[in-house]
């Protein structure tokens, strides 16, 4: 009889881990680890060519400084359509001061990023709108506001600021957000009020947590950073179109739940779902390019990647309109 007993309960010992916290929690690093295998076989080891490796990294840095700010966003349950678009409008600042000075060009660039996110957190603030809502409206305004000083031709930068387009700087500037925003994350109040408000902004308010500020500057973060990322941005590309940040929004969204963000934010969101959902896009994305996709055909398949990392990553018990 005991020995059945054991028996019987070893199965729910696995089942009870499969639908666990460890587990969901693991998945993300058990999908990075997959992808790299199924990608690294499918184009026959060329992914991990070092000049595969460095054309990789070299997709990774301005959206990793972009998703760093929108994780906090979405840490609070929020969510942030307009980075394509202040990435656009940013850039172009950048460009543009980049002839008088690059010390300004970077300092304009952020500034600009922080007034966009501190428009869409007044009107989410103050007017008590959701953040999807406020946001695509901002995204049509300033994508409008990108195509009009670039209908006639590209913006160009200085030859000062294109001859910065150096490996070693892009990676610093990344590291720095990484670990300064990892630090404010982990160990300061940020953290703890970001997901306080994400797992309930009625008891955050009730422990003393400052709710409309705390969302108010989390945008206005994420703005600033987008700006940075612009001056990334236009050292890479040297000029700017109308298509400047074209679907960034929809890359970062993709990233952070990649990494297993939960999009309902709160207590069990983890700074690592940055790391690891940018490098398994990164990863994705070159892969499928290297087999020589269309792009319709990768679309879908990021697509039914990312529908199947929601439904095994999502809190159901937790779910609820996003903010």
């Amino acid at each position: 009889m005991e020995k059945q007993r054991k028996q019987e309960q070893q199965p729910s010992r696995v089942r009870s881990f499969l639908t666990g916290d460890t587990f969901k929690a693991l998945l993300p690093l058990i999908g990075f680890v997959v992808i790299i295998l199924v990608m690294n076989i499918m184009t026959e080891g060329r992914i991990l060519q070092p000049k595969k490796l460095r054309l990789l990294l070299s997709q990774i840095y301005y959206p990793t400084i972009v998703a760093t700010g929108v994780f906090f966003i979405m840490t609070l349950g929020s969510i942030d359509f307009t980075e394509g678009s202040t990435l656009g409008v940013a850039s172009i600042v950048v460009s543009a001061l980049s002839f008088t000075s690059i010390p300004l060009a970077i300092l304009g660039g952020i500034l600009t990023g922080a007034a966009i996110g501190a428009i869409n957190g007044f009107f989410h603030v103050k007017f008590k709108l959701q953040s999807f809502i406020v946001t695509i409206c901002t995204m049509y305004l300033f994508r409008g506001v990108c195509a009009y000083f670039t209908t006639e031709t590209a913006v160009p930068a200085s030859k000062a600021i294109r001859a910065m387009d150096q490996d070693w700087l892009k990676i610093t500037i990344t590291l720095a957000v990484l670990l300064i925003a990892w630090f404010l994350f982990r160990f300061t109040r940020i953290g703890n009020d970001v997901k306080a408000v994400g797992s309930g902004e009625t008891a955050a308010r009730f422990s003393g947590v400052r709710t409309d500020r705390v969302k108010f500057l989390a945008f206005v973060a994420a703005g600033a950073l987008t700006g940075l990322a612009a001056f990334v941005n236009v050292v890479k590309v040297g000029s700017i179109t109308a298509t400047a940040g074209n679907q960034l929004e929809t890359q970062i969204l993709i990233t952070l739940v990649l990494g297993g963000l939960p999009i309902t934010g709160g207590a069990k969101v983890r700074f690592s779902n940055v790391v690891v959902g940018t490098l398994m896009y990164a990863v994705l994305n070159s892969g499928l390019s290297i087999l020589g996709y269309e792009p319709q055909v990768q679309q879908l398949i990021k697509g039914i990647v990312f529908l199947v990392f929601v439904a095994l990553t999502i809190d159901r018990k937790a779910l609820k309109v996003i903010k």
